[in-house]
């Protein structure tokens, strides 16, 4: 994956200047986070060119987001993950990235803050 800069103005955007949201390179992509959940993203796959957003829904919202937006489940490689979608950037206008942002932020904003987890090295006895 490869970050597009187009995508991911178009989903900063949609988020605006909400509190509590951060951004964070991930997946070789960029992945925007409410209170260090992450929210979604947008990338670019390196070897096709294929331009796609996801979003974390949850679950409950999955069903919806693939028909009421046209999004696909989100399949990394080759597993569905469950409570994420992805829409390819040319099948989604503006009107579907607000949708499917607020309903990535319906779910991600009901869930407790969480703090950044810092990795420590156990050491060898």
């Amino acid at each position: 994956m490869a970050y597009d800069e187009e995508l991911t103005d178009r989903f900063r955007e949609q988020l605006g200047f909400m509190d509590g949201v951060s951004e964070k390179n991930m997946m070789g992509g960029v992945c925007f986070l409410y209170q260090n959940h992450m929210i979604g993203g947008a990338s670019r796959n390196k070897n096709t060119g294929e331009r796609t957003f996801m979003f974390r829904v949850g679950k409950d919202n999955e069903q919806e987001a693939c028909e009421r937006y046209s999004a696909q489940p989100l399949s990394f490689t080759g597993r569905k993950m469950g409570g994420l979608v992805e829409i390819e950037n040319d099948a989604c206008d503006n009107d579907q990235l607000k949708g499917l942002v607020s309903l990535a932020l319906s779910f991600v904003t009901q869930l407790p803050p969480k703090s950044e987890k810092k990795k420590t090295l156990k050491s060898k006895k």
